[in-house]
């Protein structure tokens, strides 16, 4: 059997719509609701059962200060060390976005996946093309301020990112001990982004970001870590761009980032 965790999640959910009519496959959610859902609540780690389950696929649980995630991620290990189950496939974060802030659980979840007596395969996520459209998209006045700089984002499709989890979870042997850098092959500067969707780009500050995201319900780590993630995008530290693993994984050519940039900028 296969287990999904997060998967109401963003990618979660569009790993769980691929394998939605398999019978050998649950989608674990902290409130389980419908046919092959289980509960699955990193932060009660009492509530953990991994039994039956040959291949567990650990999407992060990343959204936390780094000692949450650290402790989810650790219960989710060690319950599926103590129920015998056969492999883990881990999404974790690219290589190059070890400037993030958000970057040392994921290393310490690799660190502790080699730990493992369990076999492992480890999939290095690149931001998404996505998040680019929450983080820069157009205002009403047609201006793109996000503070890029002059730095660009090999931004990689979260559906592509949901196909390859799917493949590598469904034949976990062929990948064991492996770690793929998953980004994309394209990467983006502001200047693309705003002719994708016929803006113009004038960025701002990282103090002026940091003041509209700082809001009176943002949780305290949210606005750092969206800040740094400007940051890091524009001193040029994540625009190493594929190498061909993202296709290969695939089995075809990736969705186009500055597309789906796009699409999702004009849902905003």
């Amino acid at each position: 059997m296969l287990l999904i965790t997060g998967a109401s999640g963003g990618l979660g959910s569009l790993v769980a719509g691929r394998l939605a009519d398999r019978a050998d496959v649950r989608f674990g959610t902290r409130v389980p609701e419908g046919p092959g859902r289980v509960r699955v609540d990193f932060d009660d780690p009492d509530s953990l059962d991994f039994t039956g389950v040959d291949t567990l696929l650990l999407i992060s649980a990343g959204y936390g200060e780094d000692d949450q995630v650290i402790a989810r991620h650790g219960a989710a290990i060690a319950a599926a060390e103590r129920d015998g189950v056969g492999h883990i496939v881990y999404t974790s974060l690219t290589e190059a976005g070890d400037h993030l802030p958000y970057a040392l659980p994921h290393r310490w979840t690799e660190r502790r996946l080699r730990e493992s007596p369990l076999a492992w395969t480890v999939l290095r996520n690149g931001l998404y093309a996505e998040l680019l459209g929450a983080l820069a998209a157009p205002g009403p006045d047609g201006l793109i301020t996000a503070p890029l700089g002059t730095g660009r984002l090999a931004a990689v499709a979260r559906e592509d990112l949901a196909e390859v989890a799917v493949r590598v979870a469904l034949a976990p042997q062929a990948h064991a001990g492996q770690v793929y850098e998953l980004v994309g092959d394209r990467p983006l500067g502001g200047a693309d982004l705003a002719e994708a969707v016929g803006a113009r780009y004038a960025p701002g500050s990282l103090a002026e970001a940091r003041a509209a995201l700082s809001v009176p319900d943002a949780p305290p780590f949210e606005t750092p870590m969206l800040v740094s993630t400007y940051s890091t995008i524009a001193a040029g530290f994540l625009a190493t761009p594929d190498t061909g693993t993202l296709p290969h994984l695939l089995g075809r050519a990736p969705r186009p980032a500055l597309e789906v940039y796009a699409e999702s900028a004009r849902r905003r």
